[in-house]
């Protein structure tokens, strides 16, 4: 290292080149770096604050709560491991998860598909696609409470529009949302139809996202439009169709405002899903010690899906 250069000024003071700023230097960093830090934390202390306050100390205090017999109303008496040792002989709550899981395998399907297969026809340059594209996505923008209760009138039993359409037809009226063998899968189909609009809109962004060189070149080699979609199409959303089906899966463990304004968890607890059932014990029979454990199973649950889901994904490819 190079040694500082010893100058005389013009009264023969004798001075040392660069050893002063490299002092002013030395001191300077730690002031910006301390200021950078303190910037950034002004930025991100509203965020965290916000985030402990509504996220970890509820979910502190619900584990908490899962271990006592409380009714919301009193503290109540700790039970240690006795909600979850319930849990295992509960039959409504096997009821919730069996409801679930039946909305998850229809729903996460069925809306990825549509929502690619809806995206690839907008994506085509044909006269008032904005105007369908805005059709498509209302129904997720909406409330979902105005749409059960729109869907609860359209599919009564008896003064339905839909009964009374296939009664016209010469068909036999159905029970849709007051029959134990429907009720569930009518409810999945109205929650695709409200929520696959946000996959059509993620889809159309991607395809639009796509090189048109690429496709050009497909069709040059004589690839056809099945050829097209499997082998450009499909590989080039891969990473899309993963981030819409983790979102999917929350969705489907987060299902109760369609629940709550259509059946109730009925007929016969055949809709009920998990966090209808947790709402029910919490709030309408007030024993939220146990509420708390069917929600931290929830919670436990829905961890190792997700967990699941990203090492799927990255094993496969899916994440580079």
């Amino acid at each position: 290292m190079n040694a500082p250069a010893v100058t005389s000024d013009a009264d023969g003071r004798r001075t040392t080149q660069g050893s002063e700023p490299a002092r002013r230097g030395v001191r300077g960093r730690v002031p910006t770096r301390l200021g950078e830090h303190l910037a950034g934390w002004t930025f991100a202390g509203p965020s965290t604050l916000l985030v402990l306050g509504f996220s970890l100390l509820p979910m502190a205090w619900a584990l908490r709560l899962s271990l006592t017999d409380s009714d919301l109303v009193t503290s109540g008496h700790s039970v240690g491991l006795a909600n979850y040792r319930a849990l295992a002989h509960d039959p409504v709550f096997w009821q919730s998860i069996r409801n679930t899981l039946t909305l998850i395998v229809i729903y996460i399907p069925v809306s990825l598909v549509l929502g690619l297969l809806v995206a690839l026809l907008l994506n085509k340059p044909i006269r008032g696609s904005a105007f369908y594209r805005s059709c498509f996505l209302v129904p997720f923008v909406a409330s979902a409470a105005a749409e059960g209760l729109l869907m609860g009138f359209v599919l009564d039993k008896n003064f339905g529009a839909v009964n009374g359409l296939l009664t016209r037809l010469g068909l036999p009226a159905q029970g849709f949302l007051d029959s134990p063998s429907q009720a569930m899968y009518v409810i999945a189909g109205i929650f695709v139809w409200t929520q696959f609009g946000f996959n059509v809109v993620i889809y159309l962004a991607a395809l639009q996202e796509l090189p048109a060189e690429v496709l050009e070149a497909a069709a040059i080699d004589g690839a056809g439009p099945w050829a097209t979609f499997r082998r450009i199409i499909v590989p080039s959303v891969r990473s899309i169709s993963l981030f819409l089906a983790i979102w999917a899966l929350i969705d489907s463990l987060q299902f109760f405002d369609l629940i709550l304004t259509t059946t109730k968890g009925g007929p016969l607890n055949s809709t009920i899903t998990i966090v209808y059932y947790v709402w029910q014990l919490a709030f309408q029979y007030f024993t939220a010690g146990y509420g708390a454990a069917v929600a931290y199973v929830l919670f436990a649950g829905s961890l190792l899906a997700i967990v699941a889901g990203l090492a799927f994904g990255r094993r496969k490819g899916f994440l580079s």
